[in-house]
């Protein structure tokens, strides 16, 4: 059986009350998933609380629901932030949606020498960050998560260097590094800083510049991944190394 899907409300009403889902998550639950009364739903503010739901009656793009029981998806104690070096076209979006199917906790954008995507401070990088941040939001929603990674303004290399220094952690991904990232023993709590370098690669400014912050170089295996997949895949062993996935429900 699988699990219910999952919609994300500002607020989630009380155990044993009725509630409307409505706007566009009504109108996708009720026009595009097609749900039907008799049917169940998790509701989610994103910041971990859950509602479970029973479908009471649908209308064109609206939901009457009744609240069966809510309940908190604890945050790990170990909180992965990728930072994601700018990538072109649709991969930003991609790395973004693939880290947080692979439990991500933060995505931080990061303006790398070698990124061919330039972010300017207007309309055009809003837009962009737009897209990131809706690439997050529908991705938790898919991996049925109750979180909604945050994803932050983006960031110069200075200020990663000083995001990485207030860290539990750094891992930088660099493909000319010796220790394997499985061979690299990781905090048990707090922040972990995940350094997803362009497909242009890191410079050696940049790796220095994190170094010297205390981030670590790491290799996944003999092969280069792309920037748009790398970030997943680190999750994905860092999920099987610590005890993140374990903890999870």
């Amino acid at each position: 059986m699988s699990s219910p899907p999952v919609f994300l409300a500002e607020a989630l009403p009380a155990e044993g009350t009725e509630t409307m889902l409505t706007g566009p998550e009504g109108r996708h639950a009720a026009t595009v998933r097609r749900l039907r009364a008799g049917e169940r739903l998790m509701l989610t503010d994103g910041q971990g609380e859950l509602a479970l739901c029973d479908v009471l009656e649908t209308g064109r793009d609206q939901l009457r629901l009744r609240v069966l029981r809510r309940t908190i998806e604890p945050a790990p104690a170990l909180r992965v932030t990728l930072a994601q070096a700018l990538v072109k076209g649709q991969g930003g979006e991609l790395s973004v949606e693939l880290a947080t199917e692979a439990g991500v906790d933060a995505v931080l954008p990061w303006r790398a020498d070698r990124c061919v995507a330039r972010w300017d401070c207007g309309p055009r990088g809003a837009k962009a960050l737009s897209r990131w941040r809706e690439a997050a939001r529908e991705a938790a929603k898919q991996s049925r998560r109750g979180w909604v990674p945050e994803v932050a303004e983006p960031v110069s290399t200075p200020m990663l260097g000083q995001r990485v220094a207030a860290a539990a952690g750094c891992l930088v991904l660099h493909e000319s590094a010796a220790d394997p990232l499985p061979l690299v023993p990781l905090p048990a709590a707090g922040e972990l800083v995940l350094v997803v370098g362009p497909e242009g690669g890191i410079t050696e400014a940049e790796l220095a510049t994190l170094t010297a912050a205390g981030g670590r170089p790491v290799r996944l295996g003999p092969g280069v991944l792309r920037s748009s997949s790398a970030g997943a895949v680190a999750l994905g062993a860092i999920g099987a190394l610590s005890q993140r996935w374990s903890l999870r429900h």
